[in-house]
């Protein structure tokens, strides 16, 4: 991942974590045009992002006892028809993938939080420049500018 053009490697090595969990509004990068991000501003990201990986952790317990539930009655089912048998596994297939993909987001809520902290949030992982504070804004998980997002979906 290349550096946003003011943060040198040897700059971001000394980035410490601060103790409100982001740095200085002007450390992360913007597109030009675009206003620095603002402390209040930064502070909604963060706390969203944090309320979201709450959220996604109680959905995940709840969503793997869902699971548990569903895997010990799947062996209940000597009378059920196929019919029956089908439901249950469409429908433990189903939960599983809807945890899945929780963990998915969690793990990019926390990763999210972990660029705020380093320094490294608003810049595309491929390329480097800034994602822009109005997609960020809008979807706070996101790691790569519209120009690389794009270029992975054809992929």
């Amino acid at each position: 991942m290349k550096a946003p053009a003011h943060v040198t490697a040897t700059a971001r090595t000394t980035l410490a974590t601060p103790p409100d969990g982001f740095h200085e509004p002007t450390v992360y990068v913007v597109r030009p045009g675009e206003d620095p991000w603002e402390h209040a501003e930064l502070r909604e990201v963060r706390e969203g992002l944090i309320e979201t990986a709450h959220e996604l952790r109680a959905e995940i317990a709840v969503s793997e006892n869902g699971i548990a539930d569903l895997l010990r009655d799947s062996g209940e089912g000597a009378g059920d028809d196929q019919a029956d048998t089908g439901t249950k596994n469409f429908e433990r297939e189903h939960e599983m993938s809807l945890t899945n993909n929780a963990r998915g987001m969690l793990l990019q809520s926390e990763k999210a939080l972990r660029r705020l902290a380093d320094g490294t949030y608003g810049a595309c992982e491929s390329c480097g420049s800034a994602i822009g504070k109005a997609r960020l804004q809008a979807f706070p998980r996101a790691t790569l500018c519209v120009t690389c997002k794009q270029r992975e979906e054809r992929r």
